[in-house]
């Protein structure tokens, strides 16, 4: 069994919904418990955040009718009112609203349907444009873009590798995801690795001075020992004693 389903709202405490009660129910049979309203909520709070109105869309059924005085009880933004009527229709529920005459039942709300999409694509192109051009103002100003860290990496990676510890076991311990962890330790890392790689090229640098040097002293140490042997060998005497007379 069909029912007729009535929507109310005004925007603030000083607002009464009486008038749109009456102007629905003069035309509408719609029962006790056909009736939902949102006091004292904007429109341009979702309609699926509206306690009333989420309330409605969970009662209503297929076939059912919804009815407001006004397009704009459902929403003031042309996006959220398609969405809400969209989904409205998904469940096979009609939409009526009195002031414009828009009833998707016939082909004249059909035809209003397809012109409210189009208003709405037409709202998100300018949305996206103001914010690629807020975007772009934002980097031009050397503004960061994006919410600030709520964790530190430096200090994420520092525990990691002071306690040898697994991405999930750091994950577990900084109740982040590891995803983090896994920038957090990209990030750090790459910043030290530079200075790693410096004072790895320094060390390999001072210890090819140190044989270098030994080289060289080994070699003037074999020139002077041949030198020695030499000596030994010409006059019949002991290596001792020759090297006692190079002294």
């Amino acid at each position: 069994m069909t029912a007729i389903i009535a929507y109310t709202r005004v925007s603030t405490d000083g607002q009464s919904i009486e008038a749109q009660r009456h102007a629905i129910g003069h035309r509408f049979n719609v029962s006790e418990d056909g009736w939902f309203t949102d006091e004292a909520t904007s429109g341009t709070t979702k309609a699926m955040d509206r306690k009333g109105f989420a309330a409605l869309f969970s009662y209503a059924r297929k076939g059912d009718t919804v009815v407001v005085t006004a397009i704009d009880r459902l929403g003031r933004n042309t996006i959220d009112v398609l969405e809400t009527v969209e989904a409205l229709k998904t469940k096979g529920v009609t939409v009526v609203s009195m002031r414009e005459g828009f009833d998707l039942s016939n082909p004249t709300g059909k035809l209003m349907l397809t012109l409210l999409a189009g208003v709405a694509e037409l709202e998100r192109e300018n949305i996206r444009a103001r914010q690629m051009a807020g975007i772009i103002k934002a980097k031009a100003d050397g503004r960061r873009l994006g919410a600030p860290k709520r964790h530190d990496d430096e200090a994420i990676a520092a525990w990691r590798r002071e306690t040898s510890s697994s991405i999930k076991a750091t994950a577990d311990h900084w109740d982040v995801s590891t995803a983090t962890v896994k920038r957090a330790c990209k990030a750090i890392y790459a910043v030290e690795e530079p200075k790693s790689q410096k004072k790895e090229a320094e060390e390999a640098e001072r210890l090819n001075a140190i044989e270098t040097k030994a080289s060289r002293i080994a070699m003037e140490k074999g020139k002077k020992m041949a030198k020695i042997e030499a000596y030994a060998k010409e006059h019949r005497i002991t290596i001792t004693q020759a090297m006692i007379h190079f002294m």
